[in-house]
C-alpha cells in the first residue's frame, strides 16, 4: 500500500519555507500516473533567498572558517543519519521514480558512503605541495574553497547522484544550493531533512525546487554562485554552459551517453550476458552508463541473441515496491513516449523489435517493456541518438578494428565495456574506444577513487575522488615564501 506523502517546501537557510510566490506543481507517481503530493515551485526569487543564505554563511558564519575535523563531524553526522533512515529513503525513491525498490536500497546506501568516502578523502589528501629552492624559498600550495556553489542533479536515481556533488561540496567547505530534478523531488527533501537533523549552521545547505527554466537559469547565472555542477541532457549542459560565461563560473558536466558493450567471441559468454542485461535493464535503462550499443562478433552473434532474447522474455516486471521487481515504469509519460517513439523509429529504420511483456494489470503506469532491437545498423538514429530507457540495440561486426570504428562513430563518450580473454586485445580496444570510462570484462562497477565522466558530447570535468576535491570544488593558491636573501633587480637606483 502506498503512504500518503507531504508535501514539499523549499529549504532555505535552515528552515522548510514556501514558494516567494505560493506556487506549487504536482508530483506524479509513475506507477499510478496520480498525484503523489504538491511541491513548493521556486522561481528566481526564492534562488536569490538561497544564495544570500548560502553566502552569509560562507563568509559570515561558521562554515566557512571551522576546523577540519569539526566540519568532518557534520559529514559524517550526515552519513549516519542516511543509514538510520535507509529504508525510508528507500521507500520513497522507489514511489518517486519508479525505480525497483531492491535497487533504491543500494542507493540509499550508497549516498551515506558517498559522504564517508569524502570525509575520509578530504582528511587524507586535501593538502597542498611543498618545494624549496636551495636555501631562498620555500614555494607550497593550499586548495580553499569556492563559496556558494550551484548543484543541479538529475531524476534517475536521484539520492545517490545528489549525494555524489553535496557530500565533496560540503566536505571541502563550500556552501551549497541545491535545485533537484522537478520529477524527482522526494530526493532531496529527504536530503534536507537529514542536514536539519545533522545541525548544520543555517544556510549552509539549501534547496529550491522548480523547473529548470526558472529556477535552474535563475541559478545558473547569479554571479554570486562560483561553480555550476550538473547531470542530465547534454542539450541542457550545453544551455548552462552559455548562461555560466558571463560570470566566468566553474563547470563540470556529467551528460548523455550511448556507450557500446563490445562482445568477441572468446569472451567469457556468460558473464557477457550477464552485463550486458543488467547494464541497459537496472535502473529502468534510465542511466547514462547504460551499454545501449551492444557490438557481438559474428561468429557468436546468433547464440547470443537467442541468449538475450530468452532473458528478456523472463525479465520481472513488476510494482516497483515489490521486492521481485527487476523493471519498474519510467520516469513520466512524457518521457514514455519518447522512449516508445524511438521503438517505432526502429521498426521504420528496419530493426525487428524483440519485447518482454508488460502485465496487463500494469498499465496505468509508464511501463516500456525491455525492448532488443534486432539487425541494427549502427548508423540508424537508434543506434546515434540517446533513448535513455530499456532499450538495447545489437549489433553485428566482424574485426577488431571494425568494432573500434562503429563505437567510437558516435557523438557522445561516456562509457564502454569490453568483453574478451585476449588480455593484449583487451588493453587495446579499451585504449583505443573514445570514452571516458572503459570497464573490462566487468560490468559498471564504481570506484569512488576513480575520476567518473566523459569525452566528447558527453561531458566537461570529473567527478570522484580527488578530481572532484582539488579540480573542481577547490581553488589552488600558490604561496611563494622568502626565507633567506636573494637577487631582486633594482630598477631606478641608477649607477
Amino acid at each position: 500500500m502506498i503512504e500518503k506523502v507531504d508535501d514539499v517546501k523549499l529549504y532555505i537557510n535552515g528552515e522548510f519555507v514556501d514558494a516567494s510566490d505560493g506556487q506549487t506543481f504536482e508530483n506524479i507517481n509513475p506507477f499510478t500516473n496520480e498525484t503523489t503530493n504538491l511541491v513548493a515551485k521556486g522561481t528566481e526569487s526564492d534562488i536569490e533567498k538561497a544564495v544570500e543564505a548560502a553566502e552569509e554563511a560562507f563568509e559570515h558564519g561558521p562554515w566557512g572558517s571551522m576546523k577540519l575535523k569539526e566540519r568532518m563531524k557534520y559529514i559524517e553526522r550526515i552519513a549516519d543519519l542516511i543509514e538510520e533512515e535507509a529504508e525510508s529513503i528507500a521507500y520513497l525513491e522507489s514511489l518517486d521514480s519508479g525505480l525497483p525498490i531492491s535497487q533504491t536500497r543500494k542507493m540509499a546506501a550508497r549516498g551515506a558512503e558517498n559522504f564517508r568516502f569524502y570525509s575520509r578523502m578530504v582528511q587524507a589528501r586535501m593538502h597542498g605541495d611543498a618545494y624549496q629552492v636551495d636555501d631562498e624559498f620555500i614555494n607550497y600550495t593550499v586548495y580553499q574553497p569556492l563559496g556558494v556553489v550551484g548543484l543541479i542533479t538529475p531524476w534517475n536515481a536521484p539520492f545517490m547522484l545528489l549525494t555524489w556533488k553535496v557530500a565533496p561540496a560540503l566536505a571541502t567547505g563550500n556552501t551549497v544550493v541545491l535545485k533537484p530534478a522537478e520529477l524527482s523531488p522526494l530526493s532531496a527533501n529527504i536530503l534536507a531533512n537529514v542536514i536539519q537533523k545533522a545541525e548544520l549552521p543555517k544556510g549552509v545547505f539549501n534547496v529550491v525546487h522548480g523547473f529548470g527554466e526558472t529556477a535552474g537559469e535563475s541559478l545558473v547565472k547569479h554571479p554570486t554562485v562560483k561553480a555550476i555542477s550538473f547531470t542530465g541532457e547534454t542539450t541542457t549542459g550545453k544551455r548552462i554552459i552559455k548562461n555560466s560565461a558571463d560570470s566566468l563560473k566553474k563547470t563540470s558536466m556529467e551528460l548523455g551517453g550511448k556507450s557500446p558493450l563490445i562482445v568477441f567471441e572468446d569472451a567469457d559468454f556468460d558473464q557477457a550476458l550477464d552485463a550486458a542485461v543488467w547494464g541497459i535493464f537496472s535502473f529502468n535503462g534510465e542511466r547514462c552508463t547504460a551499454n545501449s550499443r551492444v557490438f557481438v562478433q559474428k561468429n557468436i552473434r546468433e547464440k547470443f541473441t537467442n541468449a538475450l532474447k530468452e532473458r528478456v522474455q523472463n525479465i520481472v516486471i513488476g510494482a516497483p515496491m515489490n521486492n521481485e521487481t527487476e523493471l519498474g515504469p519510467l520516469i513520466d509519460q512524457g518521457h514514455f513516449k519518447k522512449v516508445t517513439g524511438y521503438i517505432e523509429l526502429a521498426k521504420e529504420e528496419g530493426c525487428e523489435i524483440f519485447q518482454g511483456t508488460v502485465p496487463p494489470e500494469l498499465t496505468t503506469g509508464n511501463y516500456v517493456p525491455p525492448t532488443l532491437l534486432l539487425n541494427a545498423k549502427n548508423d540508424m538514429k537508434v543506434c546515434q541518438e540517446e533513448i535513455f530507457g530499456p532499450v538495447m540495440a545489437v549489433i553485428e561486426f566482424e574485426k577488431e578494428e571494425e568494432v573500434i570504428e562503429m563505437a567510437n562513430d558516435v557523438e557522445y563518450g561516456l562509457a564502454g565495456y569490453v568483453w574478451t580473454n585476449d588480455i593484449k586485445r583487451a588493453h587495446r580496444v579499451a585504449q583505443a574506444v573514445d570514452s571516458g570510462m572503459i570497464w573490462v570484462n566487468s560490468q559498471n562497477v564504481r570506484d569512488l577513487r576513480i575520476p567518473f565522466g566523459g569525452m566528447k558530447a558527453s561531458g566537461i570535468g570529473r567527478e570522484g575522488g580527488h578530481f572532484a576535491i582539488f579540480e573542481f570544488y577547490t581553488e589552488p593558491k600558490a604561496i611563494h615564501v622568502a626565507i633567506g636573501n636573494h637577487h631582486i633587480p633594482q630598477f631606478g637606483k641608477g649607477k
